[in-house]
């Protein structure tokens, strides 16, 4: 197998390297996979990845946040819980999120220039900062507050 080295091969080896240097298993295996993908056989489902890796990624995230309650090692709460003021708080902000990635997807089609500027921000929040890589959604959102102005 030849590696054929192109500018995209070129950023996921850098974007592996940061992750090796941060100690981010995320964007480790996240650039080190679409580098496989891209220099082999893999390469047609590329644009699978593209059409569904955020659905397929919100998913799985999800179930990964579920996975506690259902085990119970995060009990349900009662509700007097419920009526707690930093329950609300954590359901304004959870809506206001998900109103920000809402946002996000139709930024990230109409601009897609914008998007590497947002995954080297992800990655720079990621490497130097103690981020996780849920960011490019979320800031996309937030950066058509600012593009679209709407």
């Amino acid at each position: 197998m030849s590696l054929q080295f192109n500018a995209i091969a070129l950023l996921l080896v850098i974007l592996i390297l940061l992750g090796v240097l941060s100690s981010n298993s995320s964007i480790t295996i996240s650039a080190t996979i679409l580098l496989l993908m891209q220099q082999t056989f893999l390469s047609k489902y590329i644009p699978f990845m593209e059409k569904n890796g955020v659905a397929i990624g919100i998913i799985i995230l999800t179930i990964g946040v579920l996975s506690p309650i259902v085990s119970g090692k995060i009990p349900i709460p009662n509700w007097s819980a419920l009526l707690h003021w930093k329950m609300f708080a954590a359901i304004a902000v959870g809506a206001l999120v998900a109103w920000f990635g809402g946002r996000g997807i139709p930024l990230m089609s109409s601009q897609p220039i914008l998007l590497t500027g947002l995954l080297i921000g992800t990655v720079l929040g990621v490497a130097f900062l103690g981020g996780v890589p849920v960011g490019p959604l979320i800031a996309a959102g937030m950066l058509s507050l600012v593009v679209l102005g709407k």
